[in-house]
């Protein structure tokens, strides 16, 4: 390791979106020397690498609007705003509700998210097939969509962000693998790693599912929990959706939008165990996750699986994220995004370099998602976990 990179004003940890936000935010805010710290040869390998790359606005807890409120903007404007080119789909979020007490809630939901400003719209059964032709429109009930909700690409926005942080002079460093996060007296350190260790007075911790292994190394408890969760694309189909449109079965959990010539889809299990295997469960995929793929869009039954991968979620006990301080002066979390990093990852990287710069974050309230809310018994619920 060159002695560059021996000492540094903060180093993140992990080259995921949420780290490449951070990095960049911390560097173009003027925090000195940022270091950012992948173990992989490669930046967003891991939960970014594998997620569906969606975002929305369709929230049931008030915190998770306001940060895609002030993150989706982010992610749309990207490439206007950075001259870096980024692939992005408007086509919405479709949310398909099967009985009559669940679409209550949604109904519910929807009347929150539009006091908030939140463009949604309650569809029929048969509104929701005109939006996307295909659809099952016999077993659902109603329909919420969100004009404003779409996909974008991890891996362009994940390099994107690493390009600005180079240029902000932030420095990148991938193959270098973080043991421990060093504390003494209550504070920060600095890290130690395979490569050798780096002296600095700030660490966030971007380390996606292994956060909490992180944590841990400097004495800090951290509620997470990896979840693998297995997702599928297809080849090309006839009556492939010919939106981008992301669709949800809200009972399920299952989910598809279209994904080149065919679509990509998953699904969680109510079986699910905290594990770091990213090994695909063949079995759930073709006992769960095709079966509902086409009771819910019946033209599924004449594509082909193209391919199979898992990758992991991480999950907080209340499935919304940690952002902020914690006990160790230094060490900020920003962690447990439960399924929803990549859409609010801009955000974060500007909410924790304010942290850093001005003691607060200011552009959305953050303050519900401390890591003490678990110790004070005030989780933040979400029901609309995909």
């Amino acid at each position: 390791m060159s002695d560059l990179s021996r000492t540094a004003d903060v180093v993140v940890v992990g080259g995921g979106v949420v780290g490449a936000s951070c990095a960049y935010h911390l560097a173009a805010a003027g925090t000195g020397r940022v270091l950012l710290l992948e173990r992989a040869e490669r930046l967003g390998t891991g939960s970014t690498g594998a997620c569906a790359g969606g975002f929305r606005h369709q929230f049931s807890s008030e915190v998770n609007v306001r940060l895609s409120q002030a993150s989706v903007p982010m992610i749309v404007g990207f490439e206007e705003e950075h001259g870096i080119p980024l692939t992005v789909h408007r086509d919405g979020y479709l949310f398909l509700v099967r009985t009559e007490d669940a679409w209550a809630r949604f109904v519910e939901a929807a009347g929150r998210q539009r006091a908030l400003g939140v463009r949604v719209e309650l569809l029929t059964p048969a509104e929701a097939a005109r939006l996307v032709p295909g659809i099952a429109a016999e077993l659902f009930v109603g329909a919420t969509f969100g004009p404003d909700d779409g996909i974008a690409d991890p891996a362009g926005l994940t390099e994107g962000y690493a390009t600005l942080a180079r240029r902000a002079g932030a420095l990148v460093r991938t193959g270098v693998e973080v043991l421990r996060v060093e504390a003494e007296g209550g504070r920060v350190r600095g890290v130690a790693t395979a490569a050798g260790r780096v002296s600095a007075p700030v660490v966030v911790n971007a380390a996606g599912p292994w956060a909490g292994l992180l944590a841990a190394t400097c004495g800090v408890e951290l509620p997470l929990e990896p979840i693998p969760r297995n997702v599928v694309t297809t080849g090309p189909f006839e009556a492939a959706p010919g939106r981008h449109t992301l669709v949800i079965d809200a009972e399920s959990s299952f989910y598809l939008h279209r994904e080149g010539p065919g679509v990509l889809m998953g699904m969680g299990s109510p079986h699910e165990r905290p594990s770091f295997d990213t090994t695909p469960d063949r079995r759930f995929v073709e006992e769960a996750i095709l079966p509902t793929a086409v009771a819910v869009f019946p033209p599924l039954e004449r594509a082909g699986v193209a391919r199979i991968w898992c990758g992991l979620y991480e999950m907080t006990p209340d499935r919304h994220p940690v952002i902020g301080r914690s006990p160790v002066e230094g060490f900020l979390l920003a962690n447990g995004f439960s399924g929803h990093g990549f859409q609010h990852a801009p955000v974060v990287g500007k909410l924790i370099a304010a942290i850093v710069t001005e003691g607060e974050a200011r552009t959305v309230d953050v303050s519900s998602l401390s890591l003490d809310r678990f110790a004070r018994g005030e989780p933040v619920v979400e029901a609309q976990v995909v």
